[in-house]
């Protein structure tokens, strides 16, 4: 520490003390080096992302592409669900088509729009579900083993179809898919309700 003498504007002289030691820095060394990430360690990170990515991506890309039974089964849902649904807004008799031989089916009906007697106005048929919805294929590594509308087997017919009526019900439906490993999978249409039911032999 010195002490420093300055003159004053009325003539009389005024002491300034004048700190001439060092400053320091009171955090800890360490703290005052490790200011940023190391390249080893963004390497890790990078590297342990990219292996987390890898094993990731095989399993998604396997749910969002429909093959063999899922998509059979799938587009069969999909399909009778539109048909109620299309059946029980226009008030109109719907069908679904099915082509053995094409290994196809779509839905057949009324496209016009509904009157609601209620409100006396004419309302626009609403959009279908996103995806297949009114047309199904079945796969190629799938087989038919029953087409049964009604309790008649229509596998070996050109064409067949089934009837989905406003009340929200519809015509006895039971197919059997097979894949190629042997799997069976047995899918019914509930009269009572329309809907599809996924399970065990009938």
């Amino acid at each position: 520490m010195k002490i420093r003498r300055e003159a004053r504007g009325d003539g009389l002289e005024a002491g300034v003390i004048v700190n001439l030691a060092p400053t320091y820095c009171l955090l800890p060394r360490a703290s005052r080096l490790r200011s940023a990430f190391t390249l080893i360690e963004i390497m890790l990170v990078v590297a342990l992302m990219g292996i987390i990515c890898a094993t990731a991506v095989p399993n998604i890309y396997q749910l969002s592409k429909k093959e063999g039974m899922r998509r059979a089964v799938q587009d069969l849902k999909d399909v009778c669900d539109n048909a109620r649904a299309k059946a029980i807004f226009t008030g109109n008799e719907v069908s679904v088509v099915f082509c053995p031989p094409d290994r196809t089916f779509y839905i057949s009906g009324n496209d016009g729009p509904a009157f609601d007697p209620l409100s006396g106005e004419t309302k626009a048929a609403p959009p279908l579900k996103p995806g297949t919805g009114t047309t199904g294929i079945i796969p190629e590594d799938i087989t038919i083993q029953m087409l049964d509308i009604n309790r008649h087997e229509c596998r070996e017919l050109e064409w067949a179809k089934v009837k989905f009526f406003a009340n929200g019900t519809c015509e006895e439906l039971v197919i059997n898919y097979r894949d190629r490993n042997g799997q069976d999978k047995w899918l019914k249409l509930d009269p009572a309700t329309g809907m599809v039911i996924v399970g065990e032999r009938p």
